[in-house]
This record gives structure tokens, sequence and C-alpha cells, in this order.
């Protein structure tokens, strides 16, 4: 199978985006909860409930299809550490050795507690202290993706550098992406129940301030990250690695004119006394636009993880 001249691993790639992006919904849904939405709505007991219904459903939703979709990728990493079919592989003592004595699979491991260790906050999550555990559970699970790419395999200095930047590069693309589902979902009940339109302003732009400092973090860290792994422009130009990497980029700026728009144009019209009902259909469009975005970010993530880094090349 090739995609825009790499040649890629189909079921790999498949499930490796999958789990990005549910990774991202749930700790996307549980940042957005914490630092955007819970300011504002608390004292409107049903607004409140709203919330804590729409994240425990991203949350709990996103946690089954990361646990799902990393018992796939674990079973497909060791056939393809083993070179063996995948029945030969399930069969032997291939998983075990995978789990126990490479770092994909003790990552994997620790992944795993991380995951359950949510599951037991989601299920207490009207205790004030469960949410924080589970935010904190959340983070160190989707932190912890920077142990499973190029970044783990970068030696020295340069790759300490290398995975801080992976762990604040999946941080900031869990808390946009992750973020604007749940803002979209919050938007549709909004609509539905215009009682709570006058709550959209506030949240909206404290989205937007999360959203800008997501932005910072990502144009950091991606600056760090294509540096160490292409090394030229000119890497970027002739290696089927640098090409689906300047695509990636060019989605990003899409992404990001998007956000403006919405900030700086349409945002600053729900000012009003009385919201506006098609303002918020009009957010919600361009939001859904970079979610889809988002998502094709990361399959093409899901691809760069499977191929030669550019400077390899070089």
């Amino acid at each position: 199978m090739e995609w825009f001249g790499a040649r890629i691993d189909g079921p790999m790639v498949t499930v490796r985006a999958i789990h990005f992006a549910a990774t991202a919904v749930m700790a996307g849904s549980l940042m957005f909860r914490a630092v955007v939405a819970a300011p504002v709505l608390p004292s409107d007991r049903a607004a409140a409930g709203l919330l804590q219904t729409q994240t425990l459903q991203a949350g709990w939703i996103g946690l089954a299809t990361t646990l799902a979709s990393g018992v796939i990728w674990l079973q497909l990493q060791a056939m393809s550490m083993s070179g063996l079919p995948f029945h030969e592989a399930m069969a032997s003592n291939v998983l075990l050795t995978v789990m126990n004595r490479t770092q994909f699979g003790l990552v994997s491991e620790l992944r795993l507690v991380l995951a359950l260790a949510l599951a037991v906050c989601l299920t207490y999550d009207r205790l004030a202290l469960s949410r924080w555990l589970g935010l904190v559970s959340a983070l160190g699970l989707t932190a912890a993706i920077a142990w499973t790419g190029h970044a783990a395999s970068t030696m020295g200095e340069t790759g300490f550098l290398h995975l801080t930047a992976d762990v604040l590069h999946v941080i900031a693309a869990a808390a946009w992406t992750g973020g604007l589902v749940a803002l979209v979902r919050l938007m549709a009940v909004m609509r539905l129940h215009p009682g709570l339109a006058h709550f959209a302003r506030d949240v909206i732009l404290r989205f937007s301030t999360l959203g800008i400092a997501s932005v910072g973090t990502l144009l950091l860290s991606g600056t760090v990250n294509s540096w160490i792994l292409a090394g030229s422009f000119h890497a970027l130009a002739v290696t089927e690695y640098g090409r689906l990497l300047m695509l990636k980029i060019g989605l990003f700026a899409v992404m990001v004119a998007f956000a403006a728009v919405n900030r700086f144009r349409v945002t600053p019209q729900l000012a009003q006394t009385e919201p506006r009902l098609d303002v918020l259909d009009q957010l919600r469009r361009n939001s859904l636009i970079e979610i889809a975005l988002g998502f094709t970010i990361f399959a093409i993530v899901g691809v760069l993880g499977t191929l030669h880094p550019a400077i390899h090349f070089l």
C-alpha cells in the first residue's frame, strides 16, 4: 500500500491513527472540563449536569477505544518484530517477549496501569479528587505515547530534548483536537437549550485561550521534532517522510487559519446581550472542519511513525 509515494503498513497505520485520535478525545475532554467549562458553569446545575454527562461519555468511549486499539497495536507490533503471521505470533511466546523485553512492551504495560487508574477515577467521577486524579492519569496515558515513537530511539542530550518536545506535542494536540470535540458537543447542547446559550461566549473565549497555548506549544515542539527528524529543508523535499511531514504542516496551518477566524471574526459576535444561535452554528461548522483536519493529521502521524525519518537518508 502506498500513500504519497510512501509504502505503508495499512493495518498498523489505521490502528495507530485510531489510537491517537481516541486518546486525544479522552484526554482533551477531561482537560476541557477542568480548565475551560467547569469554571464557567458551576453556578448552573443543569449546565453542570450536562457537562458531567458529556465528559463521562467521551471519557469512557475514548478509554475503551484506546484500550482496544492499544491491544491490537501490541499484537501487530509483535508480528512486525517476529516476522511471523498473526496466528503464529499469538500462539508462541512472541507476544510475552515483546511485552517484557522491549521498550514498546514495557511502555504498553505502564499505559495499561494508567488506563485502569483512569477507569477507576471515571467510576467515582463525582468526587473532586477522582476528577483531578483522572485528569493526571489521562495526561500520563497521553504523554507516554512519546516513548512509542522515534523520540524514544534518539540518543543522548538530543534524545532528552526530543522526548520532551514529543511529550509537549502530544499533550497539546490532545488539548486542542480533543477539546474541540468537547466544545462542539457542548455547543450542540446549547443550540438545543437556548437558555444555556448565555454561557457560550465565556466558554468559547476560555477555550480560545487554551487553543492559543496549544498552538504555540505545537509550533515550538513541532519545530524541534522536525529539526531532529528531518535535519534540512532539502530532506523535506526529497524524501517520502519529508513530503508527508510537509503535508502535516500544511494541514496544521489550515487548522490554525480556521481557529483564527473563529477567534477574531466569529466569537466577537457573541458579545451581544442575546447570543445569536446562527453564530453558534457557524462556530460549530468551523470547529467540525478543524476536527476533521486534526483527525487527518493523526492519520499522517500514524504513517510517519512507521517510516524511517528523513535524516536517515542524508
